[in-house]
C-alpha cells in the first residue's frame, strides 16, 4: 500500500500533490510497469483523504501516461513508465556535479474532472464527414486555384462567402474587398498595429480577454485599460486615457456577459467620430451563440462614420484549430489599408479557404451552426437546471443574459475568490473569478460592476453532459 505524509503540502492542492507523490514513485522505479495502483475507494482509506482527491491524482497519471485504466480491473503503470524511467537515468548520468542556475518548471496542466475556465470545441461535434468531403471536392475541381498565390487580403471566393454569410446572420451589407482573412485573431491584431501606428494609443477593457492586451503591448503598441460599468466599457475614461483605438465585444462582453445598450453604443460612435484618428475594433467573437431573443445588432451596422473595424473567427463556431479569421474594414480604410499592408501574403493555407468557403455556399455553416445553437442551449439548460435544484441554490446567484457560452455565478460564501477556486480545483473542478481576468487585481474594488465578489465565470462549451451532475455535487462540496 502507499503512503505518504502531507506534512509539506503547503498551498498545493491535494489531489496535486498525491498525483506528484505517485509520479516520483514511477519514475525512481519503486512502482514498476505492470503493477496495479490501490483502488481509489482503498488509498483513499489508507491515506485519509477523499476519493474524488485520490481520482483526480490518478486522473492526471493517466492524461500524462504514467498509467492506464483497465475497465473493471483498476490502474496499473504502463509500458511508457519504463522509457520514463530510462530517461530520469541517463539524465541523472550525464547531470553535471555544479547546481544548475535554474530548473525549468513543471508545465503540464492539471487534469480537472470539469473544466469551467477553458472553453473548446468537442472532437465529436466537428462536422469532419462534410469537411472531409468538401475538401476532396476542392482538389478534384479547384486544383489550378490551389496553387496559385493567394491575394493578401484572402481569396475572394472565401470573402464573398462571408460577406454573404454576414448580411444573412448579422444583417451588415459589406463587400467582399472590405473583408481581410488571416490565421488567427492574433495575426489580425498586429495587422491593425502596423496600419494604425505604434505611437496610437490603444485601449482594451478592464476586466477582459487579458490575451488582447499581450498581443498589442507585443507588437510595440502603447496600450491603456478602461474600466467597464453595467452598460460596458466607460467613455468618460477613454477621454481622461487619451484612447485612440478601442478594442471592445458589446454584443457579449468577456467575461462580464453584458450586453451593450443601444444608447452606450451611439455614445462610443460619437467618442470616435469627435477626432479624425478614433477608430472601435467591434470584437464579435461569439455573437453566432445568442440562444434566446433576437440576434444583438453590431456595431458596425449602425456606424455611419466609417469609425467601425469588425472581427471574428471561426474558433467559436467551427474550432481553434482551423485558425481563420477575419476583420471588414470600413469603406473609407480599404484602400489606405491595401497600399500600406498588400504587399503581405495571406497567412491561410488555400486549401482551407477553398474548402470553408464551399462550407459556407452549400449551407453547411447554416445547418452546422443550428445543430451548435440546439447542442449548447441544451447543455445551458441542463447545467442552469441541475444548479438550480442543487442543495446550495440559495447559496448562489446566477447571472446570464442568454449570449455566448458562458455565464457567471455569485457564491454567498465567507472565503475570498482565492480561497473558493482553491477548494473547487481540490475538488476537481477548475474555475476563475471574475476579478482574476483584471489585469490589476486591485482596480477591481474600484469599478462600477455591482458587487464583484465571488462572482466566477462558467464556461460550459466543452463540458460533457454525463459529467455535469457530479460536477454539480462536487460544488455543493463547497459548502459543506
Amino acid at each position: 500500500m502507499l503512503t505518504y505524509s502531507f506534512d509539506k503540502l503547503g498551498k498545493m492542492p491535494l489531489y496535486e500533490y498525491l498525483y506528484r507523490c505517485i509520479r516520483k514513485d514511477i519514475e525512481e522505479g519503486r512502482l514498476q510497469v505492470g503493477e496495479k495502483l490501490p483502488s481509489k475507494r482503498a488509498l483513499a482509506r489508507q491515506l485519509g483523504i477523499s476519493t474524488i482527491t485520490v481520482e483526480g491524482a490518478y486522473g492526471q497519471l493517466t492524461a500524462e501516461g504514467y498509467c492506464k485504466s483497465l475497465p473493471k480491473r483498476g490502474f496499473y503503470v504502463t509500458e511508457a513508465a519504463r522509457v520514463i524511467q530510462k530517461e530520469q537515468a541517463a539524465v541523472a548520468r550525464s547531470a553535471p556535479s555544479e547546481k544548475p542556475v535554474a530548473a525549468l518548471a513543471d508545465t503540464a496542466p492539471p487534469a480537472y474532472f470539469v473544466d469551467f475556465a477553458e472553453g473548446g470545441v468537442n472532437a465529436e461535434n466537428f462536422p469532419f464527414t462534410t469537411w472531409t468531403k468538401l475538401l476532396r471536392q476542392v482538389v478534384a475541381e479547384d486544383a489550378a486555384a490551389l496553387i496559385e498565390r493567394s491575394p493578401g487580403f484572402g481569396v475572394y471566393r472565401l470573402r464573398a462567402a462571408i460577406a454573404s454569410h454576414l448580411a444573412h446572420f448579422r444583417g451588415l451589407k459589406v463587400a467582399p474587398d472590405q473583408i481581410v482573412v488571416g490565421a488567427g485573431t492574433e495575426y489580425l491584431y498586429g495587422l491593425l498595429v502596423q496600419f494604425f501606428g505604434r505611437e496610437k494609443c490603444f485601449c482594451v477593457e478592464n476586466p477582459g480577454y487579458g490575451r488582447i492586451r499581450r498581443i498589442y503591448e507585443s507588437c510595440g503598441a502603447r496600450c491603456v485599460l478602461a474600466g467597464l460599468d453595467d452598460a460596458g466599457v466607460r467613455p468618460d475614461e477613454l477621454c481622461a486615457k487619451e484612447a485612440q483605438i478601442l478594442h471592445i465585444s458589446p454584443s457579449h462582453h468577456f467575461p462580464t456577459g453584458i450586453i451593450m445598450p443601444v444608447s452606450r453604443r451611439y455614445e462610443l460612435l460619437g467618442w470616435a467620430a469627435a477626432s479624425s484618428d478614433r477608430y472601435i475594433i467591434e470584437d464579435d467573437y461569439d455573437s453566432e451563440f445568442r440562444l434566446t431573443g433576437r440576434p444583438i445588432p453590431t456595431l458596425m451596422g449602425i456606424d455611419v462614420e466609417g469609425r467601425v473595424i469588425y472581427m471574428n473567427t471561426f474558433s467559436k463556431s467551427l474550432t481553434p484549430t482551423i485558425r481563420i479569421s477575419y476583420l471588414v474594414l470600413p469603406q473609407r480604410l480599404v484602400a489606405p489599408f491595401a497600399a500600406r499592408l498588400n504587399f503581405y501574403s495571406c497567412t491561410v493555407s488555400n486549401f482551407e479557404q477553398y474548402t470553408l468557403a464551399r462550407f459556407i455556399e452549400s449551407g453547411a455553416f447554416e445547418k452546422h451552426i443550428n445543430r451548435m445553437r440546439t447542442l449548447y442551449r441544451k447543455r445551458r439548460e441542463q447545467l442552469l437546471s441541475l444548479l438550480r435544484k442543487s442543495r446550495f441554490a440559495q447559496r448562489m446567484e446566477i447571472i446570464e443574459h442568454g449570449s455566448g457560452l458562458h455565464f457567471l455565478v455569485r457564491f454567498h460564501h465567507a472565503g475570498n475568490d482565492e480561497t473558493i477556486a482553491k477548494r473547487l480545483a481540490a475538488q476537481g473542478i477548475h474555475m476563475r473569478s471574475l476579478s482574476s481576468y483584471y489585469t490589476m487585481p486591485e482596480l477591481a474594488a474600484k469599478e462600477k460592476i455591482s458587487d464583484l465578489q465571488h462572482l466566477f465565470v462558467l464556461d460550459y462549451s466543452s463540458v460533457e453532459e454525463a459529467r455535469m451532475p457530479e460536477a454539480v455535487r462536487r460544488i455543493e462540496r463547497l459548502f459543506t
